[in-house]
């Protein structure tokens, strides 16, 4: 099953910056060949489910493994069975409603 998902990963007990940690988790993903873009507040990552849950898991271990006591991890995921779509069809689909949009005729 194809899913994509948006993951915040937040290591807890390791002081105000939280940056070294979200790069291991980063390395980890992108070292995985899934799909990803990065963003303010998390990461999307899309492909087969148990492929992008290894991930996940995977960067618990890394940030842990880091010094970490605890992580907070605010995931959120969806799955489409009536057809493939991936994570840059969403946007454009909504990039295209903008663009035809007639407000912006002004």
């Amino acid at each position: 099953m194809h899913v994509i998902i948006d993951l915040c990963v937040v290591p807890l007990g390791v002081g105000v910056s939280v940056s070294p940690q979200i790069a291991a988790c980063q390395r980890v993903i992108r070292a995985s060949g899934l799909e990803y873009r990065m963003h303010a507040y998390g990461t999307n990552i899309e492909g087969p489910w148990d492929e992008v849950m290894a991930v996940v898991k995977r960067c618990h271990e890394v940030v842990h493994e880091m010094g970490a006591p605890r992580i907070t991890t605010t995931l959120k995921l969806g799955t489409r069975t009536d057809r493939e779509q991936h994570m840059d069809d969403k946007v454009e689909s909504v990039e295209t409603l903008l663009r035809d949009d007639p407000a912006n005729d002004s």
